[in-house]
């Protein structure tokens, strides 16, 4: 493999390892090392300010498919997040009703 190769296989490992761990963070996988769903929304946004930052300091230094696969890993964990926290927005409201005065 040279070294324009392993660049873009590097490059896709990050972007893999921060949608694993965001995804994770969202609630929408289990943690493998406690075997749990579990949710951070907050750890999941600075995951994905990660990436953001990253498709920001990369701009104009990467391939089409690195682009390509950068901007739909963000747009995906972007949706799943505005997702979570409506739910979790909902529930608060709802419990909050619940809640006599």
């Amino acid at each position: 493999m040279n070294h324009e190769d392993r660049q873009k296989v590097l490059f896709s490992s990050l972007v893999l390892m921060f949608h694993a761990a965001a995804m994770q963070q969202l609630g929408k996988v289990k943690n493998p090392i406690t075997d749990k769903v579990e949710q951070n929304l907050e750890q999941a946004q600075m995951s994905i300010d990660m990436l953001d930052m990253l498709r920001l300091k990369t701009k104009g230094n990467l391939s089409a498919e690195e682009e390509r696969l950068l901007n739909t890993t963000l747009q995906e964990l972007k949706l799943n997040y505005v997702e979570e926290v409506d739910k979790s927005q909902m529930a608060k409201s709802s419990n909050e009703k619940k809640e006599p005065s």
